[in-house]
């Protein structure tokens, strides 16, 4: 073993060997130094040695190498510097996992280079013979002496690295990042015999960590950090299980995260349990449990419910169906009836065990198939709410398997349910844990429980059946899968019947008494003569004489509930709206103490990371002085045992000590010791050589002579041998002469016999031939007559095409002509109904030009309001005479100056007047006889007092014609009626 004064010169002398080729040497010579106990405490240099040497072991895949190396390294840096074994064993990683890829991407087939069962196994002697018999080595052998090598050293690492960091607290992300790792690699391999003892090692890493609790360096599962990564190892190892399928070591992870949780006794995240109840679905679905099936489906449902605030409406109905099939998917029937009590027992413990882990809380004085079962597990869905979560579909089929009693009708009605509920399914966009639910997988459970059901409804309504009936009733089943069904449920004695098929008949038992089996049939009887009865006699409503008593009631609670809704929607608008206020205010103030909170907790999350930075720090400062002191005193006692012995004083009295003249005094005695050893071992040397000279000198003749001797014993033995040979060939020779003699004699019945046989396969032969001669020419024959056949039929066909395709064609075109005459009678009538309508108009336009000259005539003439002597137009009193000029000459100006009457007077207009006129007079009636309305926009011109459009002209005109006739029959008569109809 070479030794060096400094770890910089062993790197130079391994970095030395490698350029010349010497790679083995140079490992050698880094792991004597790492393994040397003169350095042990931690420097860069020793890093950087290391780094060197794990690429060493990484290219001379030495496993052995690289693990003596790694331990020796944690025992140095472990106190002082584990970050830098971290990064170390993450570069020893990264290069076995580097050259594992690039050994898979040199190799052309990697499912033939990875077709291995066990990576630790050695090679097979039938491997070995075959490589060493065949000349040329296959592809298949070439590839996989290139990739599994490789794969084998990676998976050598991964162990390696988590035997390293087992019971290591400070690098626990590392041992947690190493696991998840190597499940990776198992399951991009397809490798399951390692991901069973990666399960197992893991697993044997946290006995022992529970079991010894007093090492220095033990993680604690108590802080949340380390439970946290403790159980995402556990869950990652489950879903890897899953989807290698290993369902017995999936079931063990769910054993390892439960024991975990009962360890620390705290109960995972929402998420995480999410994740552990839906892969216990898909265990105990895959071993027929499905029972316990249902029960993880509910917890799981449970959790989404109440964590998961994405939950879409559409992905909880279909848990929720998935829960209700799941529940209806068990077996109706107790399996463990008539079981012998040590099966009780097991069965007890089983459902204790299977309850622990769904996570129900059981007492032990409980019987376990009381709590854990299909009735209780129903009652329990009904009274959570499940059922008005699920699809209709499933609530029919729950009602029909349940709670309806239809003999001969329940599995017509239960199909066409199973075969919706079928198609139903698909991915779920807001839970990540379950990425797919199909309700399909229930289908057959559910098929045979409607089976189940029909065989008990049955029993209670016949006696016997025949097998056809029964057949014909269950539709999705053959006689011999119900026959099946049949024997497991009188097994379990959930119903008696027996088949007979000699006769062909079923025959139903009774399980009870008269009256319970009658019960249900008399209330489903009685229900349907009530429905009966109020279909033909219904019951008669009283009348009531509220509406003659209140007429107008109806249209008041109308008017009111009209109004009362609209306050109502005020005042909610109101109310939301305040709402809405007070909780953007909570949310701002809400976001403020957040925000302040969060500035808090940082603050406070510095403060504390300095102060253990300052403490860390001054801790690796005083554990350096304290061990340099140790060693200093340590080498001082050395110094003072050697020098005792030689009779010297290693340090003179009043020297000052230090470590660094220690340690400069004890390596020059050191290197002394070690020339005079050197000395000692060349003079040892010299004298063994002397040595081994003189006896091989004496030996040299006593050789020749035992040689001499053996070569005239093997002459001697050969001759013997030879003597023995010939002796032998001659008597076999003799034996074969006799035996040709003796056979010759048969020789002629040899001949007689052969000819007979070959006469007798000639005219075989012949027949044979002859036969399928003439069958090849029946077959000739028929095959022309079926392809004469075929041309006739081909021909009818295509004639038969031609004609249906010409009388398409025609009629095509007598329907294009039909069509074409149609449009040319239409664009005609069409034109004439224009014209005529336009004439129409034109006589319509012509009419009311005459109207409109005829009105404008009317209205041009002065009219005159007509005055009463006895009825004075200012306030009953008569006008003087002086006064009723002045009153005309402004009358007149008025008149004038106002539009004619029967016009839009505006309001303005109507009550300006002059000042030296008396007061305003009564409102003037229009030519039509109505009253002028005081507000401008309460009529129109013609007198209506609506925002309707006008009629049509003709119609219009038409009824003034009318109102001509009767209003305006002559001038006087107009204005005296004018004027009264004002006065009234």
């Amino acid at each position: 073993m070479a030794t060096f004064a400094k770890p910089e010169n062993a790197l130079k002398r391994a970095e030395e060997l490698i350029n010349v080729g010497q790679k083995q040497d140079a490992l050698q010579a880094l792991h004597d130094l790492i393994t040397s106990k003169r350095y042990r405490a931690w420097q860069k240099s020793i890093e950087r040695i290391m780094f060197k040497y794990v690429e060493l072991c990484v290219e001379l895949r030495r496993g052995r190498f690289a693990k003596d190396g790694l331990i020796q390294y944690r025992i140095v840096c472990q106190q002082v510097n584990v970050t830098s074994l971290e990064e170390v064993i993450k570069h020893f990683m990264h290069l076995a996992t580097e050259k594992a890829e690039q050994a898979r991407n040199q190799a052309q087939a990697l499912e033939e280079a990875l077709d291995v069962d066990d990576l630790e196994a050695d090679k097979r002697p039938e491997d070995l013979m075959l490589s060493y018999v065949s000349g040329e080595k296959g592809k298949d052998r070439s590839d996989r002496e290139l990739v599994t090598p490789w794969f084998k050293f990676l998976w050598e690492t991964y162990r390696t690295v988590l035997e390293i960091l087992r019971n290591n607290s400070k690098l626990e992300a590392l041992y947690a990042m190493t696991a998840h790792r190597a499940f990776q690699f198992c399951k991009t391999y397809k490798r399951p015999t390692e991901f069973r003892r990666l399960c197992e090692i893991i697993r044997n890493h946290l006995a022992n960590l529970n079991k010894y609790r007093d090492q220095r360096d033990r993680p604690d599962l108590s802080a949340p950090e380390s439970l946290q990564l403790y159980l995402d190892t556990r869950f990652e190892q489950l879903k890897i299980a899953t989807e290698l399928e290993l369902w017995q070591e999936a079931f063990r992870s769910v054993e390892d995260v439960h024991g975990l949780m009962c360890i620390v006794k705290k109960t995972p995240k929402a998420s995480l349990m999410v994740t552990y109840y839906a892969k216990l679905t898909e265990i105990f679905w895959v071993s027929s449990s499905h029972l316990y099936h249902a029960y993880a489906w509910f917890k799981l449902f449970s959790l989404q419910k109440s964590f998961n605030k994405n939950l879409s409406q559409k992905d909880l109905q279909l848990i929720a169906s998935s829960v209700v099939l799941a529940a209806l998917s068990v077996a109706p029937y107790d399996l463990m009836r008539g079981a012998s009590h040590l099966e009780l027992e097991n069965e007890k413990e089983r459902n204790l065990r299977m309850a622990n882990l769904i996570g129900f809380n059981l007492e032990q004085k409980l019987d376990g198939r009381e709590v854990l079962c299909r009735s209780a597990l129903l009652s329990e869905l009904v009274s959570k709410g499940v059922m008005t979560c699920v699809t209709q579909e499933v609530k029919d089929l729950y009602h029909l398997l349940e709670h309806e009693f239809l003999p001969l009708d329940l599995a017509s009605r239960v199909q066409p349910l199973l075969a919706k509920i079928s198609k139903l399914g698909g991915k779920l966009s807001s839970v990540s844990s379950v990425p797919e639910v199909q309700l399909s997988q229930y289908v057959p459970a559910l098929e045979k429980l409607a089976t189940l059901r029909l065989l008990q409804q049955v029993s209670q309504v016949y006696q016997t059946m025949k097998i056809e009936s029964l057949s014909n009733v269950i539709p999705y089943f053959d006689f011999s899968v119900v026959e099946k069904i049949s024997v497991d449920a009188v097994k379990h004695s959930f119903i008696s019947m027996k088949i007979d098929h000699m006769k062909g008949v079923i025959l139903f038992g009774n399980l009870g008494i008269e009256s319970d089996r009658m019960r249900d049939h008399l209330t489903v009887f009685a229900e349907s003569l009530n429905k009966a009865r109020a279909l033909i006699h219904p019951p008669a409503k009283k009348a009531s004489k509220l509406g003659d008593m209140l007429s107008g009631l109806a249209e008041t609670v109308d008017k009111e509930h009209k109004r009362l809704l609209a306050r109502k929607s005020i005042i909610e608008k109101r109310k939301e709206e305040q709402e809405r206020q007070l909780l953007e205010m909570e949310r701002e103030e809400e976001s403020k103490k957040l925000k302040l909170q969060k500035i808090t907790e940082e603050a406070e999350q510095k403060r504390l990371a300095s102060e253990y930075e300052q403490r860390k720090n001054q801790r690796i400062l005083r554990e350096i002085e304290e061990r340099e002191l140790e060693e200093a005193q340590a080498l001082l006692l050395e110094a003072e045992k050697r020098s005792k012995k030689k009779g010297k004083k290693p340090i003179a009295e009043g020297e000052k000590v230090t470590k660094q003249t220690l340690m400069e005094l004890a390596l020059s005695e050191q290197l002394r010791e070690r020339q005079e050893m050197e000395k000692k071992l060349q003079k040892l040397a010299k004298t063994m050589d002397h040595l081994e000279r003189a006896k091989r000198e004496k030996a040299a003749p006593l050789i020749e002579d035992a040689y001499q001797q053996r070569l005239v014993e093997e002459k001697e033995l050969h001759e013997r041998e030879q003597q023995q040979e010939i002796e032998i060939s001659r008597q076999r020779h003799d034996g074969d002469l006799r035996e040709k003699n003796r056979l010759a004699r048969m020789l002629e019945q040899k001949i007689v016999f052969q000819e007979r046989v070959m006469s007798r396969r000639q005219a075989d032969h012949s027949r044979l031939r002859a036969d399928r001669e003439e069958r090849i020419s029946q077959i000739i024959q028929s095959r022309k007559q079926e392809r004469e056949a075929k041309r006739k039929m081909l021909y009818y066909l295509r004639s038969e095409e031609e004609r249906m395709k010409r009388a398409r064609e025609e009629e095509e075109a007598r329907k294009r002509e039909e069509a074409e005459r149609r449009r040319k009678e239409e664009a005609e009538r069409r034109a004439k109904l224009d014209e005529m309508a336009e004439k129409q108009r034109q006589r319509e336009r012509e009419l009311e030009e005459k109207e409109k000259l005829r009105r404008e005539a009317v209205l041009s003439r002065p009219t005159e309001m007509p005055t009463r002597p006895s009825e004075p137009l200012t306030g009953g009193r008569p006008l003087e005479p002086g006064s009723a000029a002045p009153a005309a000459a402004a009358a007149a100006a008025a008149a004038a100056a106002a539009p004619a009457p029967g016009k839009y007077v505006p309001k303005f207009r109507r009550t300006e007047r002059p000042e030296s006129t008396g007061p305003i007079p009564p409102p003037e009636s229009d030519r039509w006889g109505s009253r002028v309305a005081s507000h401008p926009d309460s009529s129109d011109r013609w007198g209506r007092n609506d925002d309707r459009p006008p009629q049509p002209s003709s119609d219009r005109w038409r009824r003034d014609d009318r109102d001509r006739g009767s209003s305006f029959g002559s001038g006087g008569g107009l204005r005296s009626s004018t004027w009264s109809s004002s006065r009234r």
